[in-house]
């Protein structure tokens, strides 16, 4: 049944002019030219912050999946600003938003409840969501760096643009025939890099409810993607991660590839984060019921479990 959307759920076109501004600039590509260190640099900076929202502003901020010190969780904070999906506080609260009512009306962004654009980009864009519930994040409310980054998250993002126009001017003053300019990497190292960091971090929103398999019962459609596990450093084992969130890991098993994780372990062995949370035996004697037959009694009572306790937190 269709109904009328709120004045609020509809697109804002003045206060998202600047996404659709980004996006529009990728033309400046035809000024910008290639080069191949334009193509690395833009293969650095999305890699570089898809990790800081999949390790930090997800695993960490969110699931508090891991352990580290107060520097660093400064650091992955600002890494996760870079990427120009505001602050931590605010993508952190909306996510375990999402997580407590996943797929479900309350859903800020569930493809189910109201389609693919919606959960793709259409909630971003519009004024509901602008704020987000504080209470949700008290864990994190008490650092005032983190509600500095929060409040000021734009910090991030010109700065690595500044950098990128100092880099490429400096690279085209010393090394001339490799063909870079300070505008050429803010093109591509900035401005396309962005885009398509977008929207590899949305498509964990949208596709990963949509397509792909489901190893264990939820009370929800998350489904595991290896492609989109790619793209996105190890986020699209998206029905492993719906089953035990607090896991740091979401490539539960070796063959499902984990770039996050995999960084993460190294970043352990540095000491310089710690406790990395993993799933308990319990949760891969489920899988290993589910996969290949019917779920077990134990596990359909489990997911009722699940929704009957989500139910009475409404």
């Amino acid at each position: 049944m269709n109904r009328e959307m709120p004045s609020d759920e509809r697109i804002n076109w003045l206060d998202s002019g600047a996404f659709i501004a980004l996006h529009l600039a990728c033309i400046l590509v035809i000024w910008a030219g290639i080069s191949w260190v334009a193509v690395i640099t833009l293969v650095i900076t999305y890699a570089i912050r898809m990790f800081g929202i999949t390790a930090g502003y997800h695993r960490y901020f969110s699931h508090r999946s891991f352990k580290t010190s107060r520097f660093f969780q400064f650091l992955l904070a600002l890494l996760g600003t870079s990427a120009v999906q505001k602050g931590p506080l605010w993508w952190a609260a909306h996510h375990r938003h999402h997580h407590k009512h996943s797929d479900q009306e309350e859903d800020l962004h569930s493809p189910g409840q109201r389609g693919f654009w919606w959960a793709h980009v259409g909630w971003i864009l519009c004024d509901k969501y602008k704020c987000a519930h504080m209470k949700l994040v008290k864990d994190l409310n008490k650092f005032p760096e983190l509600k500095f980054l929060d409040r000021w998250h734009l910090i991030g993002p010109v700065s690595l643009a500044l950098i990128l126009l100092g880099l490429g001017s400096t690279l085209n003053h010393y090394f001339p025939h490799w063909g870079t300019s300070g505008f050429q990497l803010v093109v591509w190292g900035f401005i396309i890099s962005t885009i398509v960091l977008y929207h590899g971090t949305f498509t964990v929103n949208s596709l990963t409810h949509m397509f792909g398999r489901k190893r264990f019962v939820t009370t929800d459609d998350s489904r595991n993607s290896f492609l989109i596990s790619l793209v996105t450093l190890g986020e699209g084992w998206h029905n492993n991660h719906h089953r035990f969130p607090s896991s740091e890991r979401q490539g539960f098993y070796w063959w499902e590839i984990d770039i996050s994780h995999y960084t993460l372990r190294i970043l352990s062995w540095l000491r310089l984060v710690w406790d990395l949370k993993t799933p308990p035996a319990r949760v891969y004697a489920n899988a290993k019921r589910t996969l290949f037959k019917r779920p077990s009694p134990e596990v359909r009572e489990e997911a009722k479990a699940i929704k009957h306790h989500r139910e009475n937190e409404q």
